[in-house]
């Protein structure tokens, strides 16, 4: 006699979902399409709805990479993945940045062919089947979705906007093999093998994955391009801040000189000049404006430096990692002062010994300023921001 067990609900669906793969031929997916997520939970299903008619007759699947977004996407995701085989997400977190979560999505599928664009209904996903019409001629590694062709556009942009797009479009004409007419693109399509010769060097800096991708292959990639008009945003927020324009500068010097010089220890000292600034305004404040004691204003001088130094740093050069909320924040400021006051005091013990070994007072000077960055940076980095915080 044979023992039947009643499934529960929960369970009904996903036996469903077996049978009906087990009875069909698999076939794997040609095209997989990388879509990082933030708080986009009113355009994944609509993504979704275009990507089937786009790509209808082609295998394809879909991978997105949501970075513990809090406004809903993750339940969207879920529905959409337990009702369609060819939806996937990957849930981070702890983990920021649309760079990383192009790579890791890539990573996680074994397509011959993918493809990266935005959740933000911007970029035409019905230029899609010519861009795998392109790659399968087999004449180049990457096609790139171009907003800068003749019959291409971006839109509704603001003339800043589109200054500070042709700067950049220049800057990087400067450092890339191919002078193609958009390497900011977020939106192309590209051979595995290509993203292979790249994924080992990516910088992971920003936005731009396209052109760290072109930066990083060696050898070098074979581009062609397809235009298309940039969309505006129908719902949700837009990503871009200001700050992107430093993470691009911090994309280029890593390629340019990030085997010699870490882009971030760079941003690190930057801002600590900054701080000597700081120090130096709230010393002669204190001391020449309002008399205190010269020891006294330099003890709240250098508190009012680290304090300016600890939420700046948190700001742009651990962005990705940044520490939110009350406790992380005073938690972190608390150690990377108790860390930078250690360094202040190996800077002052390393310039004191070399000047008394008879070196010259700047170079005495420099010394201790690099040691004491390097501890600072060194320190902060494993204690202060060891891992990201939401």
């Amino acid at each position: 006699m044979t023992d039947f067990i009643e499934l529960s609900e929960a369970d009904r669906p996903v036996r469903k979902e077996r049978r009906i793969l087990t009875g069909t031929v698999f076939e794997p997916p040609l095209v997989s399409v990388i879509i990082p997520t933030l708080n986009e939970r009113d355009n994944v299903r609509e993504i979704v709805a275009r990507l089937g008619k786009a790509l209808a007759g082609e295998t394809w699947e879909v991978v997105f990479v949501d970075d513990d977004s809090a406004d809903g996407t993750l339940d969207v995701l879920h529905d959409l993945s337990r009702s369609d085989p060819r939806v996937r997400f990957l849930h981070r977190i702890g983990r920021r940045g649309l760079a990383s979560a192009v790579t890791e999505g890539v990573l996680s599928t074994s397509s011959p062919f993918v493809a990266v664009m935005d959740c933000d209904l911007q970029h035409d996903v019905a230029v899609l089947p010519t861009m795998v019409r392109r790659l399968q001629e087999g004449d180049c590694d990457i096609v790139v979705a171009s907003r800068f062709m003749t019959d291409g556009g971006v839109g509704d942009w603001s003339k800043n906007r589109l200054f500070l797009s042709n700067v950049a479009k220049r800057l990087a004409h400067l450092v890339l093999a191919s002078k193609i007419t958009d390497p900011m693109s977020g939106f192309f399509l590209m051979r595995r093998h290509a993203f292979n010769l790249a994924v080992r060097d990516l910088s992971n800096q920003g936005y731009k994955i396209l052109l760290d991708i072109l930066l990083s292959a060696k050898p070098s990639l074979r581009v062609s391009e397809v235009p298309y008009t940039f969309r505006a945003r129908a719902r949700g927020e837009s990503k871009v801040e200001p700050i992107v324009v430093l993470e691009y500068f911090t994309l280029l010097f890593d390629k340019l000189f990030g085997h010699v010089i870490p882009p971030r220890f760079v941003v690190f000292s930057l801002v600590g000049g900054g701080g000597v600034l700081v120090h130096m305004l709230v010393l002669a404040a204190l001391n020449r404006g309002f008399g205190a004691v010269f020891v006294t204003a330099e003890i709240f001088a250098a508190i009012a430096a680290m304090v300016f130094n600890f939420f700046v740093n948190n700001l742009l050069t651990y962005r990705d990692r940044r520490l939110v909320g009350f406790w992380p924040v005073a938690s972190g400021l608390l150690i990377f002062c108790v860390l930078c006051s250690i360094g202040a005091v190996a800077n002052v013990g390393i310039a004191s010994a070399l000047f008394r070994r008879d070196y010259s007072w700047w170079l005495a000077g420099l010394a201790g300023v690099f040691v004491g960055a390097v501890w600072n940076y060194a320190t902060t980095s494993l204690f202060t921001w060891r891992r990201a915080n939401r």
